[in-house]
This record gives structure tokens, C-alpha cells and sequence, in this order.
């Protein structure tokens, strides 16, 4: 089990953290929300209510989707394109798909690689090295979908108290609403990676993969501590 855990803690680091932090934030946004209730005379809902809500639903979906739409993006444009001296990015020479050899595919495969990277050009191989950006942007879909499904049931339980006609789901993901709840995670997301690029150009921490050695030039592209 010792070994396992120190094997394996950066991922259980995360996965203790998220699931402290989504019990949290049910507590905190049940509370909130009945407050809210009351204040307008409304109906106060028990924990496990407010979790199968769509409040809560659509709240945790808006930050996962945007997350993904983050990575997604990010695993994509950094096979092409580059940024001078940041640990972010691939070096000048290894922008794009990169050869078979380069990427260990085909009969350039070590006896220990992957059965599908081992495989000639097929469905099978073309899925495999393609596999993280599909995965990513699944989650990324499925939580839009999400989002956009419990928003649009919050905004219509909104518009019925206040005597007003629902909305079609397709007449509500064109709704202002909905994109600035989008909108409003999408750019947050889009800076932060940015600037981790950027920041990785001219700063330093020791002994992390995300940083370049600490003596390393400020010019040196994708290098790694």
C-alpha cells in the first residue's frame, strides 16, 4: 500500500483534493441557496436535493467544461505552434506531428510500447496517438451538454415563478445567459494558460517538471527541471 500511494500520489494528491472540494462546495451552495429560498419565501431542500438539483448541477459543469475546453485546446495547438523559451512549449524544431521515429510508432516501437503504437497505419493506431485529445474533448462536450442542460432547467424554474413562458432547450443555449456563464469560465481558463507560458519563460521552481532547470537561459524553449 506504501508503495502504491507514493507511486501513485500525484493523481491521489488530486483526487483528495476534488472530492473535498465538491463536498465543500455542495455543503456551501446548499447553504447559500436555502438562505436565498427563505429570503424570497421559497422551499428550503435537503443536502442530497440540492446535490440532483440542477443549481448545483450546473455550477459544478460550468467549471468542468471549461477546464477541458482548456486542455483540449492546449494538447492541440502545442503540436504546431511554439513560444520562445517557455518550458509550455515544444522546441522550434519539433513543431508539428513529428516523424514515426520521433514518436516511437510503427517498427520504431520499443518492445515494451503500446500494442497500438506497435500497429502500421490503420483506425487502431490513428485512435491511439490521438487518444488524449479525444478523450478531453468528450468530457468537454458531455459537460457542455450538462451545463447547458441544467442551466436551461434553473433559467425555466426562474421564469415560471416570475409567470413567464419557458424556453426550449435550443431557444436557451442561444440565450445571452447561457454564454456568459461560458463565456465568463472560458476566459479565465485561456489566461491562466497563457500566462503559465509566458510566466515559465522567465521563472523558476526547483526541482518541478513545470519549470526549466533554475539556471536554465530565459531563450531555452522546452526544457524541463
Amino acid at each position: 500500500m506504501r508503495r502504491f500511494v507514493y507511486e501513485n500520489g500525484l493523481s491521489l494528491f488530486f483526487a483528495v483534493l476534488f472530492l473535498a472540494a465538491l463536498v465543500g462546495q455542495s455543503f456551501a451552495g446548499q447553504h447559500a441557496f436555502n438562505a436565498e429560498q427563505l429570503a424570497h419565501d421559497g422551499r428550503a431542500l435537503s443536502w442530497l436535493d440540492y446535490v440532483l438539483s440542477p443549481d448545483f448541477g450546473g455550477a459544478v459543469l460550468e467549471n468542468w467544461q471549461s477546464e477541458f475546453l482548456q486542455f483540449t485546446l492546449f494538447i492541440l495547438v502545442t503540436v504546431w505552434l511554439v513560444q520562445t523559451g517557455s518550458n509550455e512549449s515544444k522546441r522550434f524544431e519539433q513543431a508539428g506531428r513529428e516523424s514515426d521515429r520521433e514518436q516511437l510508432l510503427g517498427h520504431h516501437a520499443p518492445r515494451r510500447a503500446p500494442g497500438a503504437a506497435k500497429q502500421g497505419r490503420g483506425w487502431e493506431r490513428l485512435v491511439y496517438e490521438n487518444s488524449l485529445v479525444l478523450a478531453m474533448a468528450s468530457i468537454f462536450l458531455l459537460s457542455w451538454g450538462g451545463q447547458s442542460l441544467n442551466n436551461w432547467r434553473e433559467a425555466n424554474d426562474d421564469r415560471r415563478e416570475h409567470g413567464e413562458p419557458a424556453l426550449t432547450w435550443s431557444e436557451y443555449v442561444r440565450n445571452a445567459d447561457f454564454w456568459e456563464r461560458s463565456l465568463e469560465n472560458w476566459q479565465s481558463e485561456f489566461l491562466a494558460v497563457g500566462t503559465m507560458a509566458v510566466f515559465t519563460i522567465y521563472l523558476r521552481q526547483r526541482g518541478s517538471p513545470e519549470s526549466k532547470p533554475v539556471g536554465a537561459p530565459h531563450d531555452e524553449t522546452g526544457t524541463s527541471g
